[in-house]
């Protein structure tokens, strides 16, 4: 899970933005960096081949506080939502601390977001871990377009839980910050716990 730079004092936290191929989560990442204060914020970071793309960038906000004396830093994640890339979601989910599951709201793409979902699910589990127990919010992507589907189905098919989640328009950035303000006071609170 978390790791501790006790040279500089800070505990560092992985935040991984999961779902299907073009729901957003890159977007999202790009939104947060843009708006991200430079002296807070690290590189942005894409591992690219041919065909799929991974977004990484951490980032220290201050707003949040610290845990006894350490500083909090968040390296967000996207993982590449393609269904062959199986493979590098596992290796991007090892060692998370939260989860964003970014959620296509458009109606012909139910059946994406619930693979997807099924997807980190089992991810996770080969991992060791339990979606049930991780800091965990959903969000309701591009909630703009006149094909989205209606809030309550979108919940009933991917959020029978009722965890957090937020409605949201990536490429202008309602809803952006506050699902990640949501997971990171998650892992926030998770860490208090343990330390």
């Amino acid at each position: 899970m978390s790791f501790i730079n006790y040279s500089s004092r800070e505990i560092n936290c992985k935040i991984v933005y999961y779902g299907p191929g073009l729901c957003g989560k890159t977007t999202n990442l790009q939104f947060v960096y843009k708006r991200t204060n430079p002296d807070q914020k690290g590189k942005l970071i894409s591992l690219a081949t041919e065909t799929e793309r991974t977004l990484f960038f951490d980032f220290l906000p201050l707003a949040l506080g610290d845990i006894k004396g350490f500083k909090v830093r968040f390296h967000l994640y996207t993982v590449p939502g393609q269904v062959f890339y199986a493979a590098s979601r596992k290796l991007i989910l090892k060692g998370v601390d939260g989860v964003v599951f970014v959620a296509d709201s458009q109606i012909e793409r139910m059946e994406a977001n619930i693979e997807s979902l099924d997807d980190l699910r089992i991810n996770l589990a080969e991992q060791g871990y339990d979606l049930d127990k991780l800091p965990y919010t959903v969000q309701y992507n591009k909630r703009d377009l006149p094909s989205a589907a209606p809030l309550d189905n979108m919940n009933k098919l991917l959020n029978p839980r009722n965890i957090p989640y937020f409605e949201a328009v990536a490429v202008t950035g309602p809803g952006v910050f506050e699902t990640l303000k949501n997971v990171a006071k998650q892992v926030l609170g998770e860490l208090k716990k343990h330390y």
